[in-house]
């Protein structure tokens, strides 16, 4: 792969963005291979759980907008927007959103755009002291959210915060994160990937049907 690391270790499908020039900023490539190595695990009996995290200072800076194209068939651009994101991004989302094992993110350092939606589509997210939280769309790209934030934000912070957020642009810390019920946990920067290995061994020990079931209900109800 190009531009993601994968290892398995102890139970746990380790995933890591390795993009550190650009923040992890996602491609088509890193799209593709971060829904392949996804589904990849999902056929694994050996993997009880999954870990995603950023290489570097940062988790993910959303769409690399350097590595986006024109329509060449003709088309609007609105309709290439449309087929990439239902064949790209958004298809990526669900696989992780519906893995057959729980997923853990750790959020080391910026989480913007994209980035953000993509480090809530865990299970249980862990965030470094350093890490922020950003909605770029709408304010800075006059576009509208992606990669699940309009369906994961007013379930985890409500109408009043998620439109905040959404509208204004605002960035959030670590600390603002937690209070407000987007990730589980803060810890100290070196200590980030030692808790998020814990979390996710302690899940992959565990009964992983049961585990699919009650996130399934969860996110039904």
């Amino acid at each position: 792969m190009e531009t993601i690391r994968y290892v398995v270790r102890d139970g746990v499908g380790e995933v890591t963005l390795a993009r550190p020039d650009r923040l992890n900023a996602f491609d088509s490539v890193m799209i593709r291979e971060l829904r392949e190595v996804f589904e990849t695990a999902a056929e694994d009996e050996d993997v009880g759980a999954m870990l995603l995290t950023g290489e570097g200072r940062g988790f993910c800076a959303g769409l690399d907008l350097s590595s986006a194209s024109a329509p060449e068939d003709g088309g609007t651009l609105g309709e290439y927007v449309r087929r990439e994101m239902e064949g790209g991004i958004s298809r990526t989302v669900r696989t992780i959103v519906g893995h057959r094992t729980p997923v853990v993110i750790a959020v080391n350092g910026v989480a913007a755009g994209g980035g953000m939606g993509l480090a809530l589509c865990g299970d249980v997210v862990v965030a470094a002291r350093s890490a922020s939280f950003v909605q770029v769309f709408a304010p800075r790209l006059a576009i509208a959210p992606d990669t699940g934030s309009t369906w994961l934000l007013p379930r985890l912070l409500g109408r009043a915060r998620a439109r905040g957020l959404t509208l204004l642009g605002d960035r959030i810390d670590a600390e603002t994160a937690a209070a407000w019920g987007l990730v589980w946990q803060v810890v100290d920067d070196e200590a980030l990937l030692d808790t998020a290995r814990a979390l996710a061994r302690r899940l992959a020990a565990g009964p992983t049907e049961a585990f699919r079931r009650t996130r399934e209900l969860l996110d039904l109800a």
